[in-house]
């Protein structure tokens, strides 16, 4: 799925998509183990996808932070900077 249309699903349609794109992924990797699948490149575009919605999730967690939040991550990323 292409970022746009990841950017326009809602937050419970998302993470579906998520859970569903996991369970695919899982059954793939245990095909891919057992029998071989025809093309093992589509792993990695799971694997992207999967990602792509991670990161969705995320930056909506953090959009929706409050004022305290924020400077609490700020001093957490500062000291990993370290």
């Amino acid at each position: 799925m292409e970022n746009k249309n990841i950017k326009e699903l809602a937050d419970d349609v998302l993470l579906r998509e998520l859970k569903n794109a996991e369970v695919d992924y899982n059954k793939s990797i245990f095909e891919h183990a057992a029998q071989g699948i025809s093309n093992p490149l589509t792993l990695r575009e799971m694997r992207r996808d999967i990602a792509r919605y991670k990161t969705e999730i995320r930056s909506r967690q953090v959009a929706n932070f409050t004022p305290a939040q924020i400077n609490k991550r700020s001093k957490i990323r500062a000291r990993r900077r370290k």
